[in-house]
């Protein structure tokens, strides 16, 4: 798995969310300065509720943008079998049912699912629980996140 080309897919896949958001912060923000939405009273607060989501998905689009430039920046680091996991590393975990998945420790847009290829890799942040276990480890390893247990298998 290329991580060069994976961040050129999360990279598009983040600009059509920036897209989206953008979108429909105008039409709340349409919504919030439309005349007819200008209140009889007090009581009466649709165009304050649709400043407040076009405000909330401006935010959103801002914090999409600046994924994306830390994501175009990013130096990815190649790991090898005997590598110490760190910020860059593509690994890949399997549970106690032999369900594999990739994880993909990035600095931001953690949550994040993207399928690339056949595979279907999560962002992680080092934040995250799951990435704060990952850290330090290595291939072969068993890490514990909750009640559940994987066994690194390999890292990129």
């Amino acid at each position: 798995m290329n991580k060069d080309n994976l961040i050129q897919a999360i990279i598009q896949h983040l600009k059509g969310d920036h897209a989206l958001l953008l979108k429909a912060a105008r039409t709340a923000h349409a919504a919030a300065t439309d005349a007819e939405n200008i209140p009889d009273n007090k009581y009466e607060t649709l165009a304050l509720e649709a400043s407040y989501v076009a405000q909330g998905q401006a935010n959103r689009a801002q914090e999409i943008e600046r994924s994306m430039q830390i994501l175009t920046q990013l130096q990815l680091q190649r790991f090898d079998a005997e590598s110490v996991i760190r910020l860059t590393a593509l690994i890949e975990l399997e549970d106690e049912l032999e369900q594999k998945k990739w994880i993909f420790l990035v600095p931001v847009s953690g949550g994040l699912t993207i399928k690339f290829g056949q595979e279907t890799v999560q962002l992680v942040t080092p934040a995250s629980p799951l990435g704060n276990e990952l850290l330090g480890s290595s291939c072969g390893d068993v890490i514990t996140l909750g009640d559940k247990e994987y066994e690194l298998l390999s890292v990129k």
